[in-house]
């Protein structure tokens, strides 16, 4: 059966549109089109234009756009997530081009925050020096920003969202926010409560986060709630909050990556599964004026493919206790 050629199916297939992406991809990281346009090194209105190109050639609306800010829709968020690994493996082949052709040697120093360190950083560590035997690593555990320049490091691995303007970064991966507690706390909501109810529940601080007490909550509908909590525990480490909501304290919000195997067991409950916060990214930075040794992209190859696996096989339950009884 012959089919009949589309020139909007060429247009949406162009070139152009493939440049679009990593201008969208900048405005939904930086969170406006200015701040997209410096780092880009472009005008705001290129960017501005070459992002409405895109939504027009594909009449969808991928960004909310206000006085104050600018917001992914839910389509835009799923065409974001996507986006973010197009252009992540076009890095890695730019990567492979730039890439000596010796064996990777010599001292890997690198920074991470603790809970991504200790959950994924370190065993990708592991798995880059049974792969590199000429390699070593100096590996700086902290949720402390370090400056790459000041402290000699050839790799940081940041979580969430970027500030700095004059460093190198490249987003590997994202991660989910989730609000979570042990499952008799859960229980005390019901599978049709909603956010502002989460005031009367006790609540664990991170106080790693900037503003670790306010959240806005998405429903599939569009809707949005935001609620400011009261904390029963403020902690400065990701990890000891999770471990104070395990010992009952309270609800936290808390990354996918730490809690994903405590929720796989049953230990602790997702809670308001039909609302979710706004995702985060995996960034690698690196300073700008850098060499950058083969062992940093050797490891980098390692790091992306722990992230494919790791969101690939990433299964969230919505498991509040009452939740399983009623779905």
């Amino acid at each position: 059966m012959s089919q009949t050629y589309n020139h909007r199916d060429g247009a949406n297939r162009g070139i152009n549109n493939l440049k679009r992406l990593a201008y969208f991809a900048e405005v939904v990281e930086t969170g406006s089109f200015t701040a997209a346009a410096q780092r880009l090194g472009i005008t705001k209105a290129v960017v501005s234009q070459q992002v409405a190109k895109l939504e027009e050639a594909f009449a969808t609306t991928l960004l909310v756009r206000t006085t104050r800010s600018v917001r992914p829709t839910e389509a835009g968020r799923a065409f974001y997530d996507r986006c973010a690994r197009i252009l992540s493996e076009a890095q890695e082949a730019f990567d492979g081009l730039e890439a000596d052709e010796d064996a990777p040697a010599g001292t890997l120093r690198l920074t991470a925050p603790f809970d991504y360190g200790v959950a994924i950083v370190v065993p990708a560590i592991a798995e880059f020096q049974r792969r590199y035997p000429a390699c070593t690593a100096d590996v700086l555990i902290s949720d402390q920003t370090l400056d790459p320049v000041e402290r000699d490091i050839e790799l940081a691995i940041r979580v969430g969202w970027l500030t700095d303007s004059d460093l190198r970064a490249r987003r590997i991966g994202s991660f989910q926010q989730i609000l979570v507690g042990d499952p008799g706390l859960a229980a005390r909501l019901g599978s049709d409560s909603t956010p502002e109810q989460l005031a009367d529940l006790p609540f664990v601080a991170n106080g790693v986060l900037r503003d670790p007490l306010g959240w806005i909550f998405h429903d599939g509908e569009g809707q949005q709630r935001r609620v400011q909590m009261s904390a029963a525990l403020r902690i400065d480490a990701t990890l000891g909050a999770l471990e104070a909501v395990r010992s009952g304290v309270g609800l936290s919000v808390l990354p996918d990556y730490a809690v994903e195997a405590d929720l796989a067991s049953g230990r602790l409950a997702r809670v308001l599964p039909n609302w979710s916060l706004e995702s985060g990214g995996i960034y690698a930075v690196t300073p700008v004026t850098r060499f950058r040794p083969r062992r940093v992209a050797a490891f980098l190859e390692i790091l992306v493919e722990w992230e494919r696996r790791r969101t690939n096989g990433r299964h969230l339950p919505a498991t509040s206790m009452l939740h399983r009884t009623t779905s």
